[in-house]
Protein backbone atom coordinates (compact mmCIF):
# COMPACT_ATOMS: atom_id res chain seq x y z
CA UNK A 1 0.00 0.00 0.00
CA UNK A 2 1.27 3.46 -0.78
CA UNK A 3 2.47 5.42 2.23
CA UNK A 4 0.34 8.47 1.41
CA UNK A 5 -2.82 6.34 1.54
CA UNK A 6 -1.86 5.05 4.98
CA UNK A 7 -0.98 8.55 6.18
CA UNK A 8 -4.27 9.87 4.79
CA UNK A 9 -6.24 7.21 6.64
CA UNK A 10 -4.32 8.01 9.83
CA UNK A 11 -5.10 11.71 9.36
CA UNK A 12 -8.82 10.99 9.02
CA UNK A 13 -8.78 8.85 12.16
CA UNK A 14 -6.75 11.51 14.01
CA UNK A 15 -9.33 14.13 13.01
CA UNK A 16 -11.98 11.93 14.57
CA UNK A 17 -10.01 11.70 17.79
CA UNK A 18 -9.60 15.47 17.99
CA UNK A 19 -13.36 15.80 17.47
CA UNK A 20 -13.90 13.47 20.42
CA UNK A 21 -11.48 15.51 22.53
CA UNK A 22 -13.27 18.71 21.48
CA UNK A 23 -16.56 17.15 22.64
CA UNK A 24 -14.88 16.21 25.92
CA UNK A 25 -13.82 19.84 26.34
CA UNK A 26 -17.38 21.03 25.77
CA UNK A 27 -18.71 18.79 28.52
CA UNK A 28 -15.77 19.59 30.82
CA UNK A 29 -16.33 23.36 30.75
CA UNK A 30 -19.25 23.59 33.17
CA UNK A 31 -17.90 21.48 36.06
CA UNK A 32 -14.46 23.04 35.58
CA UNK A 33 -15.88 26.57 35.73
CA UNK A 34 -17.93 25.74 38.83
CA UNK A 35 -14.89 24.10 40.54
CA UNK A 36 -16.69 20.84 41.23
CA UNK A 37 -14.53 18.34 39.40
CA UNK A 38 -14.22 16.13 42.49
CA UNK A 39 -17.97 16.08 43.16
CA UNK A 40 -19.36 14.83 39.86
CA UNK A 41 -22.32 12.47 39.91
CA UNK A 42 -22.51 9.23 37.90
CA UNK A 43 -24.26 10.79 34.90
CA UNK A 44 -21.68 13.57 34.62
CA UNK A 45 -18.86 11.04 34.87
CA UNK A 46 -20.39 9.08 32.00
CA UNK A 47 -20.85 12.21 29.90
CA UNK A 48 -17.20 13.11 30.47
CA UNK A 49 -15.84 9.58 30.30
CA UNK A 50 -17.33 8.46 26.98
CA UNK A 51 -15.72 11.16 24.77
CA UNK A 52 -12.47 10.96 26.76
CA UNK A 53 -12.11 7.19 26.46
CA UNK A 54 -13.37 7.25 22.88
CA UNK A 55 -10.89 9.97 21.95
CA UNK A 56 -8.02 8.09 23.57
CA UNK A 57 -8.89 4.86 21.76
CA UNK A 58 -9.31 6.56 18.39
CA UNK A 59 -6.01 8.46 18.84
CA UNK A 60 -4.33 5.17 19.72
CA UNK A 61 -5.75 3.69 16.51
CA UNK A 62 -4.49 6.65 14.49
CA UNK A 63 -1.00 6.16 15.87
CA UNK A 64 -1.07 2.48 14.99
CA UNK A 65 -2.22 3.19 11.44
CA UNK A 66 0.54 5.79 11.16
CA UNK A 67 3.06 3.28 12.48
CA UNK A 68 2.29 1.03 9.51
CA UNK A 69 3.76 3.66 7.23
CA UNK A 70 6.49 5.40 9.16
CA UNK A 71 7.64 3.69 12.34
CA UNK A 72 10.54 1.68 10.89
CA UNK A 73 11.63 3.69 7.88
CA UNK A 74 11.07 7.27 8.98
CA UNK A 75 11.16 7.33 12.78
CA UNK A 76 11.71 11.08 13.02
CA UNK A 77 8.55 11.85 11.06
CA UNK A 78 6.62 9.31 13.13
CA UNK A 79 7.74 10.92 16.41
CA UNK A 80 6.93 14.39 15.09
CA UNK A 81 3.45 13.34 14.05
CA UNK A 82 2.88 11.68 17.44
CA UNK A 83 3.83 14.90 19.22
CA UNK A 84 1.61 16.89 16.84
CA UNK A 85 -1.33 14.58 17.63
CA UNK A 86 -0.84 15.03 21.38
CA UNK A 87 -0.61 18.82 21.04
CA UNK A 88 -3.61 18.88 18.71
CA UNK A 89 -5.62 16.79 21.17
CA UNK A 90 -4.82 19.13 24.05
CA UNK A 91 -5.72 22.14 21.92
CA UNK A 92 -8.99 20.45 20.95
CA UNK A 93 -9.93 20.03 24.63
CA UNK A 94 -9.04 23.66 25.28
CA UNK A 95 -10.97 24.76 22.20
CA UNK A 96 -14.07 22.87 23.30
CA UNK A 97 -13.86 24.37 26.76
CA UNK A 98 -13.44 27.90 25.47
CA UNK A 99 -16.23 27.47 22.90
CA UNK A 100 -18.59 26.21 25.58
CA UNK A 101 -17.57 28.88 28.08
CA UNK A 102 -18.24 31.60 25.52
CA UNK A 103 -21.78 30.30 25.08
CA UNK A 104 -22.42 30.05 28.85
CA UNK A 105 -21.31 33.55 29.83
Amino acid sequence: MEKWITRGAAAIVAAGSTAMFWTFGIFLAVPWRESRMLSLNAVELQVLGIPLVGGLLVAWGALHILALADRQENAGLYRSLCVALVIGSLLAVYGGMSWSSARIA
